[in-house]
């Protein structure tokens, strides 16, 4: 079974996700200079040279092999300002799965923005993309991120005790997943609500 190629442009009921653009700089550099941000990412916010790199890779990046990451830019219908971005990085092209991941601006927080554009990147990860498992990584102490994934109805798979560090500091993760299968379920039993 191959992977197949996602379309550039969906809509939810209160978002937009659409490819990163040239003019999203000042939000893209606002949102990853933010220690609050990175703080759950073991990684210090990046700066000057290397936020732009990052931001570089972005507009060019590609979709074809283990490590490359599908990203969309999070824009609110209301008056299409970004919110965010979201992620799958393709982990396994063999194993047919993926890595979900999204990062919003502290002050979209508590809208449900990541719960609803989340739901949509799994949707578009299982159902274009044709992933049979996509998992989350996650700090255990990112209470709010492990809100989203439970929502969403992603089950614990795992507790890894001690094993990133960042600056001096061990941190543990859980590893959250769901099938295909079980998405196409919960798909059909309700419509997955943003805030709830």
């Amino acid at each position: 079974m191959t992977l197949g190629q996602p379309s550039l442009f969906h809509e939810t009921e209160r978002l937009r996700l659409r490819p990163f653009r040239a003019d999203d700089w000042p939000f893209y550099a606002d949102c990853h200079s933010r220690g609050e941000v990175y703080r759950y990412l073991y990684a210090a916010a990046p700066t000057g040279q290397a936020l732009e790199e990052r931001f570089r890779r972005v507009l060019g990046a590609r979709f074809e092999r283990d490590g490359d990451m599908f990203r969309l830019a999070v824009t609110a219908k209301a008056d299409d300002a970004p919110v965010g971005e979201v992620v799958l990085k393709l982990a396994s092209r063999e194993a047919l799965q993926g890595e979900i991941g999204y990062i919003f601006h502290p002050a979209s927080a508590g809208q449900g923005f990541a719960t609803e554009a989340a739901a949509a990147m799994l949707d578009i990860g299982f159902e274009e993309i044709g992933f049979h498992r996509i998992f989350a990584r996650l700090d255990t102490e990112n209470v709010g991120s492990v809100g989203v994934v439970e929502r969403l109805g992603l089950r614990r798979e795992a507790h890894l005790i001690q094993n990133d560090r960042f600056d001096g500091r061990w941190g543990d993760e859980y590893v959250y997943a769901l099938l295909r299968a079980e998405w196409r379920e919960r798909a059909a039993r309700r419509p997955i609500c943003p805030s709830s």
